[in-house]
């Protein structure tokens, strides 16, 4: 985007974000600052839950500590910036802050993509190869598929967010946006952005459409084997922890599909900053409720927890 007189050269881009409901600023900064705290406790709850508790060492729960942690580094490379412009006039970020914020926020969101296969993976084993998934799903295993799902999601980011930052900007200085995403940062361009578009479009359908695919795959699978089950108290169980990452999957899934493989003229801009508000704010601090609420298995880790504290 260094080219010509573009605005990087001044430093800085505007972040219009809400400015068209300056009226909803205030109540915005609270309820987005109520569900960032919320999604900090959530997530941080269940990674130091899981680490402290034996019981808890499996490879379920070390995927779902890499989603947290995930989600908490999520919510943090855009929720920050967004409140400090909602609470104040000056709605501006930096040439590199910008860079930087749309390289995590596309190496996160893609990593989370892989992530979602990967659990749903492990739950097909656990469901549909029991005798078998403590050698499926190994240790050295689980490592692997997690340092794939993170390396995947940086180095997908890096080729994309370099190729974006290429565009020619022409002297705009104002992102239609409350982050730098791809598509508020390609509007910017007076340059034709169609080979930019293709690649969003390529990027998408690798990252969100074969991930889903997978992902509705192994479920189809796992509802098979549940089907056929015969222990009702086998079958409660399955469906618990199913369940729990099916609603997660939707909740990333859906919105991002959404921004990402709708033609742009199909939703409005607006209609957007609300979709990608709800992935970015909401979604995070809802997992680990998702996650938590009815596990017995979460439940029995903190009466340890709090009965080894009483003991001491």
């Amino acid at each position: 985007m260094m080219t010509g007189e573009n605005s990087s050269s001044e430093g800085y881009f505007v972040l219009l974000g809400f400015s068209n409901w300056p009226h909803l600023e205030v109540a915005l900064f609270v309820v987005i600052l109520i569900f960032y705290l919320m999604t900090l406790v959530g997530n941080l709850f269940i990674i130091i839950l899981s680490y402290l508790d034996a019981h808890l060492h499996t490879p379920m729960y070390f995927f779902l500590s890499n989603l947290s942690f995930l989600d908490l580094c999520y919510t943090t490379s855009s929720i920050p910036q967004l409140l400090v412009n909602l609470w104040g006039p000056e709605k501006t970020i930096s040439y590199t802050g910008c860079m930087i914020q749309l390289y995590f926020v596309l190496a996160l969101g893609t990593t989370e993509c892989v992530l979602l296969v990967v659990m749903s993976y492990d739950r097909y084993a656990a469901v549909c190869r029991p005798l078998h998934y403590a050698v499926l799903m190994n240790p050295r295993f689980c490592h692997l598929l997690a340092v794939a799902s993170w390396v995947s999601g940086f180095t997908a980011s890096a080729l994309h967010s370099s190729f974006t930052f290429w565009v020619p900007l022409c002297g705009h200085r104002q992102v239609d946006h409350f982050f730098c995403e791809v598509p508020a940062l390609l509007r910017l361009s007076c340059a034709d952005t169609h080979v930019n578009e293709l690649t969003l479009l390529i990027m998408s359908s690798i990252f969100v459409l074969i991930p889903l695919i997978l992902i509705l795959s192994s479920y189809s699978a796992i509802a098979r084997a549940v089907l056929r089950m015969q222990s009702t108290a086998g079958l409660q169980r399955a469906f618990r922890t199913c369940g729990a990452h099916l609603m997660v999957v939707s909740l990333f899934f859906i919105p991002v599909i959404c921004i990402y493989l709708q033609p742009p003229s199909g939703k409005s801009q607006d209609q957007g900053k609300f979709i990608a508000l709800f992935y970015t704010v909401v979604t995070p601090s809802l997992n680990p409720l998702i996650y938590t609420l009815r596990n017995k298995d979460v439940r029995g880790a903190v009466r340890r927890l709090v009965g080894q504290e009483r003991e001491m």
